[in-house]
Formats: C-alpha cells, sequence, structure tokens
C-alpha cells in the first residue's frame, strides 16, 4: 500500500470511528393512558351554568374571565415575576453549560512565553558527561576525563522562550458527543422549567385576584347585613318606647350589631394579606397596590364554555411532563459518557517554540526553533473500581428519571381529572346556594313584617338574619370557588406558558453582568 493510500485509508478510519457513540441511544417514552377523552366526563351536568369543551386552550386563558384588571395584571408578570426571572438566569446558565460541553470535542490552542535565570547543577546528571568531566577538572572540582571542552557548561544563563501547546481529543466513542447530548437536554429542561413557573405563576396570580373579588364580595355583603341589623335595632328601639317589646329584644338587636361588624376587620385584614400576595407576584413593595386593587369588583364570571383540549395534548402542553422527558433524555446520555470512559482515549498533541540565551534569538526561527507533534493513547488500567461505579451511578440515575417521568404524568391526569371534577360539583353547589339566598331574603322580608306586626317575636328575626347572612356569605364562597377551580383546570393543562414572555428580562441581564 502506498503511502498516500494508507494516509487516506487513516483518515477513513478515524472520520468512521468518530462517527460512532457508546452507550444507549434515548427514546421518547410513549404515552400509556388513553388519547380519545378525559377520565372525567367534561360535559355538563344538570345546572352546570358553564361547560369543558375539547377545543383548543387558549394561551391567554386569563381573558376567558373578561376582567381587564386580571389581563392587565397577567401582562406585567413575565416582566416582573422574581420567580421567572430567577428561572430565566438559571437558563442562561444552562446554555453556557452547552457550550462548555461543546469545546470540549474542540481543538485546545494555547500561547506561552517565558524568561528564567538558570544555573545547572556541576553534581547533576550533566556531570556524567566527558566534556562536563573535564569542565569539572579544570574549575578545580574533582573529576575524570578529556581536556576542557566547554569551561562554561555550568555558568548561569539566561533563557528566553515563546510559542504555543495544541492538543485535541479525538472522540472516537462519543464521549463528548454525549456529553453534549445532556447539555442540550439540560437546557431543554431548564426551558421548561422556566415554562413551568410561568404556568405555576400565572395561575397563582389568578386565584389570588378572584379571591381578592371574594373577599371584598363577603366585605359587601356583611355591610349590606350590618346596615339590616341596623335597622332592625333602630325599629326594635321604636317599638320598646312605644311598650310593644321588651329590653332583651333590644339587647338582642344590639348584639346582632355588633356580631355582624366584627366579621368586618377580619375580612378587610384579608383583604390585605391578598394584595399583598399580587404585590409579590409582581415584584412590588407591600401595599404598592392598593390603590388600585383595593376599590371592589365583581368576582370574575367563568364563561359558557370552557376549552379543555384533549388528553393527547397534555404530555406537550405541560412543562412540567416536558421537563421529566429532558431530564430522562440528559441522564440517558450521562450513561454514554459514563461508558465511553472505559475506552481508550487518543490525543493529537503539537508544540512549536523558540528558545535561546540571548533575546535576539527569539527572532532566529530557523536555528533557535523546536517543535513536538505526535499523537498519545490513555487507557485506563487501574481506577479502584471508580468507572464500574460511575457507570452504575448514571444507570441508576436513568432509572430514577425514568420512574420520575411516569410519576409526572400521572401526576398530571389526577390534576385534571380532579379540576374537572371540582369545576363540576361546584356549579352544582352554587345553583342550590343561589336557591337558598333566595328563600332567606323572602324569609327575611317575611319575619320582619310578622315582627312589625307584632304576630312574631325578635328572635325569629334574628334567626333569619343569620341564615341569610350565612347562606350570601356560602354563596359568595362558593362562586370563588367556580372561578379558582376552573384557573386551577388550566394550570393542570400547563396553560400560559406559550406567550412571549423575555426569557430573561434586561434587569436580570444586567444583573448577571
Amino acid at each position: 500500500m502506498t503511502r498516500p493510500v494508507a494516509r487516506h485509508a487513516a483518515i477513513a478510519t478515524l472520520l468512521l470511528l468518530s462517527a460512532c457513540a457508546v452507550g444507549p441511544d434515548f427514546e421518547r417514552p410513549i404515552p400509556w393512558w388513553n388519547p380519545a377523552a378525559w377520565f372525567s366526563d367534561p360535559s355538563p351536568a344538570a345546572g352546570d351554568a358553564s361547560e369543558a369543551v375539547a377545543e383548543p386552550v387558549d394561551p391567554h386563558w386569563w381573558r376567558i374571565f373578561g376582567d381587564p384588571d386580571l389581563t392587565r395584571l397577567e401582562q406585567r408578570l413575565g416582566d416582573a415575576n422574581l420567580d421567572v426571572r430567577v428561572a430565566g438566569i438559571r437558563l442562561m446558565q444552562a446554555r453556557a453549560a452547552v457550550g462548555v460541553a461543546q469545546a470540549a470535542g474542540l481543538p485546545s490552542v494555547n500561547g506561552n512565553a517565558s524568561y528564567t535565570r538558570e544555573q545547572l547543577s556541576q553534581k547533576g546528571v550533566l556531570s556524567l558527561s566527558p566534556g562536563a568531566n573535564a569542565a569539572s577538572q579544570a574549575n578545580g572540582l574533582p573529576g575524570a576525563g578529556a581536556s576542557v571542552q566547554n569551561p562554561g557548561l555550568f555558568a548561569p544563563f539566561d533563557l528566553f522562550q515563546y510559542g504555543f501547546d495544541a492538543s485535541w481529543e479525538i472522540d472516537f466513542w462519543g464521549r463528548v458527543r454525549r456529553s453534549v447530548e445532556s447539555a442540550d437536554a439540560s437546557l431543554t429542561a431548564a426551558q421548561d422549567a422556566r415554562r413551568d413557573t410561568l404556568v405555576t405563576a400565572t395561575a397563582e396570580l389568578a386565584r389570588a385576584y378572584v379571591q381578592l373579588r371574594g373577599v371584598q364580595r363577603r366585605i359587601e355583603i356583611t355591610r349590606q347585613n350590618l346596615g339590616i341589623a341596623q335597622q332592625s335595632l333602630v325599629l326594635t328601639r321604636q317599638r320598646a318606647v312605644g311598650g310593644l317589646t321588651t329590653d332583651l329584644d333590644v339587647a338582642n338587636a344590639a348584639a346582632q350589631v355588633s356580631s355582624t361588624a366584627s366579621q368586618i376587620p377580619p375580612l378587610e385584614a384579608q383583604q390585605a394579606q391578598l394584595i399583598n400576595a399580587i404585590g409579590f407576584l409582581l415584584g412590588e413593595a407591600p401595599a404598592a397596590l392598593a390603590g388600585e386593587l383595593v376599590p371592589p369588583r365583581a368576582i370574575p364570571p367563568v364563561p359558557p364554555r370552557v376549552p379543555v383540549g384533549l388528553p393527547s395534548e397534555l404530555a406537550r402542553r405541560r412543562p412540567d411532563i416536558r421537563r421529566a422527558e429532558a431530564q430522562l433524555h440528559a441522564a440517558t446520555a450521562e450513561v454514554g459518557v459514563a461508558v465511553a470512559d472505559f475506552y481508550p482515549r487518543l490525543t493529537l498533541s503539537a508544540s512549536a517554540a523558540v528558545q535561546g540565551v540571548q533575546f535576539r534569538d527569539l527572532a532566529d526561527w530557523g536555528h533557535a526553533g523546536t517543535y513536538a507533534l505526535g499523537p498519545s493513547v490513555t487507557l485506563p488500567v487501574f481506577e479502584g473500581g471508580r468507572l464500574r461505579r460511575t457507570l452504575e451511578l448514571r444507570q441508576a440515575q436513568q432509572q430514577e428519571a425514568a420512574v420520575l417521568y411516569q410519576r409526572t404524568v400521572l401526576n398530571a391526569l389526577h390534576e385534571v381529572d380532579n379540576a374537572l371534577s371540582a369545576y363540576a360539583a361546584e356549579q352544582r353547589r352554587r345553583a342550590e346556594l343561589e336557591r337558598a339566598v333566595a328563600q332567606n331574603r323572602r324569609a327575611l322580608a317575611l319575619a320582619r313584617d310578622r315582627y312589625a306586626q307584632g304576630v312574631a317575636d325578635f328572635l325569629q328575626v334574628l334567626d333569619v338574619q343569620r341564615n341569610l347572612l350565612a347562606a350570601e356569605q356560602q354563596l359568595t364562597d362558593s362562586t370563588t370557588s367556580v372561578s379558582t377551580n376552573l384557573v386551577q383546570i388550566y394550570k393542570a393543562l400547563g396553560g400560559g406558558w406559550e406567550n412571549d414572555f423575555p426569557e430573561t428580562p434586561p434587569a436580570a441581564r444586567q444583573a448577571v453582568l
């Protein structure tokens, strides 16, 4: 075989070997659930005012409430939320890690320059040469040899040097490629972690907003009932002056006023806490949003039709499922890295330098130059079991990632199923409470008329007032729960991350730089 043919054959062999990668290849898990329908039937039941339908989910799902204040707050979330900003910075870190992994497959070139003042040992290895022995005798030192050939051999001298070193590890077994594959998968996991943070933050903001409006409605109801109790107290006092009732009824009426008024301060404290919760999600100081959120608004109503998509879309929509899949991919690639460590490593090295005992010698490349070029092979022979244990560790981590993926999928299915069930059940409860409130209002009107006519005692009026207040508060809580359950549905579906929020806000970038 001629030399050019041999060279080409060697190059072809290197390329062929470098194209392979040891270790398992990642295969995307196949969903094991039934993609045709949800486990809970999202079709409306009797009395439901809103039905879940298998239609595409709107990425801006909070718009279905028709509340401009909520929409405005959600639009501020991507830039302001600190958890989202932290997730964006972690995404930047993952991108940098990919670059680090990719750099391992490229040649490494380093320049160097040095100056040293040196003197060789007269008792060292050079003293064994005949010329060195002669030089030693000439200087009065013991030694045997020929005549003096280099009397300045052991004199101090200057050494100037500059050059470069280069090395490149040929990725025969795909160790570097598996490392890059793992870093890429970790980058995908970081992207989906940020998306999951967005899903959680948007849902928490919507839930806190709905709860705030629910508390404000409870405050309004309590104040209305306080007004009714105060009217009853005035009426009772008038009847007592006329001798138509006793002081006991007056005391009961006054107690009802105080009892109703005592319910307002805790509700106002809860209102302040929810405003602060919204402010925290938006990166604001305590009470910073009080001016725009203290004025009461209606509880955001649910729409007649709620798009929930198809079960087959869940694995692609839920960021936590996507993240678990990416983590499984990264763990699988790390197994390949551990397997490749068992194989030899071939490194091509080269160095070139210019040396001289005088500074002007550095310009004389022809006589002062030196170089080295050649391959080196490193083969692990004994590592004390480190490589085997590392492989076992990576395989166990891959198995853990596979189980965590299954757990994430199962948890997602349960969350969607529970959210759909709770949404339908709470609507039925709200319908019953609406009827109860209507009956209690009618009963209060009748009781007050009977009391004014003197055919009923005041205790009946008090009982009906308490029942009405409790029923109205329960109705408010149920209306709030219906809307928050709808928020939970969209959180369980993984909606909201598709929005064009910046991955890392400018403030976060400046903080990193």
